[in-house]
């Protein structure tokens, strides 16, 4: 048997059954048996694999979704690896990033202010407040980070944003397109949403940021925020953060503070 945690996190039995339901679609003709449990610590998701065939499974799940380090001594300097933001705000110095290290006790990874300034905001002195607000920065949004450093005695790792995750932004800044982002919400109830809703029209394209979170893309002209009442009224168990490129636009042409 293989135990293993996936990089995916589940905040009720709904969610349990649809990453399930997902698993065994990726592993349909293995042989092999698949349960699915949430850790209790942070609601990552726990898979078990069985059978002739896990190893396969395994990496066929490991494209498909990932897996978390769980461990501190699974880490290197240098890893990219993605998780989710995590107390928010609860330290102005530096954005917590939980990138799946629970075991024996959780880890975050932190990404200083200094840094987050000098990759986001062209070394403004902003604080990390309005730099989540500018990039769109919500509890369990996903994001990835490169490891800088791993102290093993002190139970510590610090990171920056990965260059995968910088050019996210770019890109979304460039297009001069809103971003709806949707927490905690797979992604056919998103589209159902959207064709209930009527959106469709004002929606161009769904990105995948993670199993149950996703960024709408919307056409131009249209305000991702207005859209906020109307998916809420539909998906009522998500959360949901904006990112709009004007606002960084506008930022980055004034003057340095």
């Amino acid at each position: 048997m293989i135990e293993l945690t996936l990089l995916a996190k589940a905040f009720n039995p709904n969610q349990v059954k649809q990453v399930e339901t997902l698993v065994k679609k990726t592993l349909e003709g293995l042989d092999v048996d698949a349960r699915v449990s949430v850790v209790s610590t942070h609601r990552w998701i726990q898979l078990a694999l069985s059978g002739d065939d896990e190893t396969v499974a395994k990496n066929l799940i490991s494209k498909e979704i990932g897996f978390c380090p769980a461990t501190l001594q699974n880490i290197k300097r240098f890893s990219v690896l993605k998780g989710y933001i995590v107390k928010l705000g609860k330290n102005p110095d530096g954005l917590y990033v939980d990138v799946g290290v629970f075991q024996p006790e959780t880890v975050f990874a932190i990404v200083p202010l200094q840094q987050l300034q000098a990759r986001l905001v062209d070394g403004r002195k902003l604080a990390l407040k309005k730099i989540a607000e500018l990039f769109g920065f919500a509890e369990n949004l996903p994001i990835s980070v490169k490891v800088t450093e791993v102290d093993k005695a002190e139970n510590g790792i610090e990171a920056e944003l990965a260059f995968k995750q910088l050019e996210r932004f770019s890109t979304w800044q460039e297009s001069l397109l809103d971003r709806l982002i949707v927490l905690g919400s797979p992604i056919h109830d998103v589209k159902k949403m959207l064709k209930q809703t009527g959106l469709e029209r004002d929606v161009i394209h769904i990105e995948p940021l993670g199993v149950f979170e996703h960024a709408l893309t919307c056409k131009l002209g249209t305000d991702a925020a207005g859209l906020i009442s109307q998916v809420g009224r539909v998906l009522r168990t998500a959360m949901f953060t904006v990112f709009n490129p004007r606002k960084t636009r506008d930022l980055l042409r004034s003057p340095s503070s």
